[in-house]
């Protein structure tokens, strides 16, 4: 609670820093070449989506003279849940999502403190401080990004805007009133949103990521739709709080990552408690008993099974099956803009689309959907456009880490992809079961034979990495530094020769003896 409160009065002075700020002009800066026009509009550049891309974009292009507006609007998801600026990751994505999932380790480190002598009773979680406390700190961020586009001289509108021709906007407020502004150029940065199936009660009584970040209830007995790194993420922390969680999916976990790392989570999970269906699909959703402010719902969920019907209560039902792009929501006809059926749209090496002026970023186009990505993406693209640089987005060794209750962190090539690119006879995979030290006095130890290493190696040329995965604790911390060998170029003996720190499960990569063409077991010898 006092977090909570610290939190709104830093809202509070953010909100008077805003009403009270003068605008200013930004300095140029000295060792820069004043910024050349040749137009008559109103911006240099307008970018529609305030998420972590857009405002990326923006802000960098304003560091070299250019004149951007900002345009964001968030429109309510079907249970009527909306947010601020800042985009998905920051609202109802990777933020949020990373909070929740801490709160559930910290229930698993409370159970393993009493292997280490602390005495830890009466262990209950309380949904209700953890939302406010959550929702406090996104409150906060979306204040100060305001304040940063403030001060960064970057105009802002709270706006819903779509193409009017191919250099007029026309937008929309809250309370109908309409403006025109005209640009030089544009970037399309504005994320997708999650889908529903085609099926009785879905939109009316199931939620989406959209709306669990902030339910007023406790979420009670949860069915988690989907394989996908947001569901089985969902699913994790959920379990790890303390509530009935299932997960029902249609056919593979985490479509397009490593198949062995992959079904590692899903084994992971099932022997901490998440129950899977599969494979199984909703047909139908009935509400039986209505929410209230302080009690999830009673929802009976119609569902096929391995061929049978099936019926069962829940209280809450996630949908997380994909997300659909916005793009035909911006009037893209007016401008010619071409994009797929899925919504994606096409862009060349560029970020440009079928129309020249045009730009397009982040979740929007076919490349991996990932903030620290989309932030790249913005910046070297303003800079192309007003820095005179010409370096290009390399979209290849991008990390990423799944935040399931094993974290899974990852770069570059899967198994599989590797061996239809290479070869099968051309690929060497170095792999290892491993067992954190501060695991080593837990209560269930035998959870440890899911952590496991891989390294996935071209043996014709000089067995380079083209694939890393993990799977245990903080992989994120772990496969953001080793990323930095796989962009080098690094081979299986550089990792070899690297010294790890001891006793970390980052030093496993240093000591990988095992291939798996040998068969040989896996499990990594003490020290």
């Amino acid at each position: 609670m006092l977090i909570a409160a610290y939190i709104r009065i830093s809202s509070l002075r953010c909100i008077n820093k805003i009403k009270n700020f003068m605008p200013f002009s930004t300095v140029p800066d000295p060792d820069l070449p004043e910024l050349e026009r040749n137009h008559n509009f109103n911006f240099d550049l307008a970018v529609i989506g305030g998420g972590s891309g857009g405002l990326a974009c923006a802000k960098e292009a304003v560091k070299f003279g250019a004149k951007v507006v900002v345009y964001d609007f968030v429109h309510p998801s079907p249970q009527n849940t909306t947010w601020g600026l800042g985009g998905t990751c920051l609202n109802v994505g990777c933020i949020p999502k990373k909070l929740m999932h801490s709160a559930s380790i910290y229930g698993e480190v409370i159970e393993d403190a009493k292997r280490y002598g602390w005495a830890t009773e009466n262990k209950k979680h309380d949904w209700a401080t953890l939302v406010e406390n959550v929702q406090a700190h996104i409150k906060s961020q979306n204040w100060k990004l305001k304040i940063d586009l403030r001060e960064k001289n970057v105009q802002y509108y709270n706006e819903y805007a779509t193409f009017v021709d191919k250099n007029t906007i026309k937008s929309v407020n809250r309370r109908g009133q309409e403006r025109t502004v005209t640009a030089d150029k544009f970037v399309l940065a504005m994320g997708g949103r999650p889908n529903y199936p085609n099926i009785p009660g879905a939109r009316d009584y199931a939620i989406t990521s959209d709306d669990v970040f902030s339910l007023k209830y406790p979420p009670g007995k949860t069915l988690c739709v989907g394989a996908s790194y947001i569901s089985l993420e969902c699913a994790g922390f959920l379990t790890g709080l303390g509530y009935d969680t299932t997960v029902m999916v249609r056919s593979i976990l985490l479509r397009g990552f490593d198949r062995d790392c992959a079904e590692a989570v899903g084994r992971y999970m099932e022997d901490t408690g998440t129950r899977f269906l599969r494979p199984a699909t909703v047909k139908n959703i009935e509400c039986v008993k209505q929410p209230t402010d302080t009690t999830a719902p009673e929802l009976k969920v119609f569902y096929e099974l391995d061929g049978k019907e099936e019926c069962e209560i829940f209280n809450t039902v996630l949908f997380a099956i994909g997300r659909t792009p916005l793009t035909d929501k911006i009037n893209p006809e007016a401008i010619g803009l071409k994009y797929e059926k899925n919504g994606k749209v096409p862009v060349n090496d560029r970020e440009q689309t079928n129309v020249p002026h045009v730009y397009a970023i982040g979740d929007i186009i076919d490349a991996p959907e990932l903030t620290p990505l989309a932030i790249q993406v913005g910046r070297l693209l303003a800079r192309r456009l007003y820095a005179g640089s010409s370096l290009l987005m390399d979209y290849v060794n991008v990390p990423t880490t799944v935040f399931t209750p094993l974290e899974y962190g990852s770069v570059g090539m899967s198994e599989a992809t590797a061996i239809k690119k290479f070869g099968e006879d051309d690929i060497e995979v170095w792999h290892a079961r491993h067992t954190p030290t501060e695991h080593t006095v837990r209560e269930s130890p035998d959870l440890d034979k899911h952590n496991y290493v891989k390294l996935i190696c071209v043996r014709s040329q000089k067995d380079k990495v083209v694939g890393f995965h993990y799977l245990g604790p903080n992989a994120g911390e772990i496969t953001g530094g080793f990323a930095m060998g796989l962009i080098m170029g690094a081979t299986k003996s550089d990792f070899d020769r690297l010294v790890g720190i001891h006793p970390t499960s980052s030093e496993v990569f240093t000591t990988l003896k095992i291939t798996k063409r040998s068969g040989e077991s896996i499990d990594v010898e003490s020290c």
